[in-house]
């Protein structure tokens, strides 16, 4: 079909408007006229600072519940709290009152104008806080010295003047009043408003489950602490002579640690520890004896090569001889006035010197007994005394000195032999068995390691699993140096005398010569003075 045969397209009908029975066309207004214009209703103009401030503040608060939930430090974390509530109704002043339902008080150490340190506890129900805190409501006063229950002899005794007061509970996610958050003085308005308190009441929800995760973790440590310190009486209870040993290897250690951080050696220059690195190496040098639990009480006390019993037995074989000698000299005199034949002249000089070598011998022994260095004429003479015989309640010769004691007396240097000195090592092994039985924190899990390795030494030398030097943890080189020196100036075992600072470092520097403790960690145990941290038990 052409193009110009096709049937042209009609226009839809136009639908009358409901209501009218003809629909005309709608007339156009004449220019300039506002006639049949469309009427629209007017909207209040927002306003904008007031909406940017108020988004500021929400963003603030959600940057302060994440910074919160960071920290675990409970001061620091009142006063993040504090400084953010300031901000966020923008008051002059503000406080955090924490509940103690156990004393029934409400407390608080953080607080703009309180001294540092200081710490107010007032009951609960007293107050605007203690109100507050006991009733779970919000408490606006726009104007303080109109209302009853403001004290006013806080500002006389401050010298601050209060003019409104705005109190909102912080609550537990079970909905118990935990603390309170307190604002003093609106600075831009008159008083504090609802909004306010909805802001105040916001940061302290998620303040709140911060402060309770704060003390819980509080409580944790101070678990650990009385752990730690209850190990610590149960170690030196088994040896008092050792008391306070524990204690000052800790503050040694924790010493040549932070002077190694301020210090910047080469060696160690990537070294930083940090404030659970440095109660993890105090919980490892607290507790690196912890194992001496597991060694044998009359092992661990010997303070002598014989022990006393064993001392004592030798004194008797002596007694013994001495009055088997004298008695000899009774019967043959006795026999010589029966029979009239005189004694030989120098009998009785004879037997005078024999007690006093019996004497002698006695008193070398007791000097052998002695933890001292033995030298080697000490062992010819040993062997001469164990010759020596007297006759024993059977009526038989024995020696004066068995076997087993001529072997003690016989210990070159200090008191143990071979089996007993394996056994005081072995308590490193026990250190480490019982403290791996403890569930530590992540940020403590090492202390086990730290305190297996206290007696290693860099050459390899040291026990219990003779550790070469890569395989030794610096935390453990430094626990040595510490160890060692306590060790050497402690003035209260009875088994040797204390050293002088300058001879303990002699002896220290001696050990670093042969390889043995590390070098760096000397200078800087030498050159911080760390031993001035434990000075009442050191010699300067």
């Amino acid at each position: 079909m052409a193009r110009s045969q096709l049937p042209k397209k009609q226009p839809p009908p136009r639908r009358p408007v409901a209501g009218s029975r003809k629909t005309k066309p709608a007339s156009r207004p004449k220019q300039g006229s506002l006639a049949g214009a469309k009427r629209t209703p007017r909207l209040a103009v927002p306003d904008v600072p007031a909406l940017e401030r108020r988004i500021t503040k929400l963003t603030s608060l959600l940057d302060v519940a994440k910074a919160m939930t960071a920290l675990r430090d409970l001061d620091q974390l009142l006063k993040l709290i504090l400084d953010e509530a300031l901000k966020v109704v923008d008051a002059d002043r503000c406080s955090i009152w924490i509940v103690d339902r156990e004393r029934n008080e409400i407390w608080t150490k953080v607080a703009h104008g309180l001294a540092k340190e200081q710490k107010i506890r007032i009951p609960l129900g007293v107050g605007i806080a203690g109100q507050v805190a006991a009733t779970g409501k919000i408490i606006n006063i726009p104007d303080a010295y109109a209302d009853p229950r403001f004290n006013r002899q806080v500002d006389k005794d401050t010298g601050y003047r209060t003019r409104n007061i705005l109190g909102v509970p912080m609550r537990y996610t079970t909905g118990e009043v935990t603390g309170v958050l307190q604002a003093l003085n609106k600075v831009k308005g008159e008083a504090f408003t609802d909004e306010d308190a909805d802001l105040l009441l916001a940061l302290g929800a998620n303040a709140a489950s911060a402060i309770e995760n704060a003390i819980l973790y509080e409580e944790i440590d101070r678990l650990f602490e009385g752990f730690v310190k209850a190990s610590v009486v149960a170690i030196e209870s088994r040896d008092p002579t050792t008391s306070g040993h524990s204690e000052r290897v800790a503050e040694l250690t924790l010493g040549i640690a932070e002077n190694l951080q301020r210090l910047n050696k080469p060696q160690y220059a990537d070294i930083r520890f940090t404030t659970d690195d440095m109660r993890e190496i105090r919980y490892a040098a607290l507790l690196h004896d912890f194992g001496k639990v597991g060694v044998r009480e009359h092992v661990l006390t010997k303070a002598n090569k014989l022990y006393p019993g064993e001392l004592e037995m030798i004194e008797t074989r002596f007694r013994a001889l001495s009055a088997q000698k004298h008695n000899a000299y009774l019967l043959a005199l006795v026999d010589s006035m029966k029979t009239g034949a005189p004694l030989p002249s120098d009998y009785e000089t004879a037997l005078k010197r024999d007690m006093e070598e019996i004497d002698r011998f006695l008193g070398f022994i007791r000097e052998c007994n002695r933890p001292t260095v033995l030298d080697s004429s000490g062992f010819d003479r040993l062997h001469e005394v164990a010759r020596i015989t007297y006759i024993d309640g059977n009526g038989k010769a024995a020696p004066v000195l068995s076997p087993r004691e001529l072997d003690r007396l016989s210990i070159p240097r200090g008191s143990l032999d071979q089996d007993e000195r394996l056994e005081i090592e072995s308590h490193v092994t026990h250190t480490f068995r019982f403290l791996s039985q403890i569930p530590w924190t992540r940020d403590l899990r090492r202390v086990p390691e730290i305190a297996y390795a206290h007696h290693e030494k860099l050459d390899g030398a040291g026990y219990p699993r003779q550790l070469q030097a890569d395989q030794i943890p610096v935390q453990s080189r430094m626990m040595t140096i510490a160890d060692i020196y306590d060790a050497l100036t402690a003035s209260d075992r009875p088994y040797k005398r204390a050293v002088p600072h300058e001879r303990a470092l002699s002896i220290l520097e001696d050990d670093c010569k042969v390889g043995k403790i590390d070098r760096t960690l000397l200078d800087v145990f030498i050159g911080a003075q760390v031993h001035l941290r434990v000075l009442p038990a050191a010699q300067p």
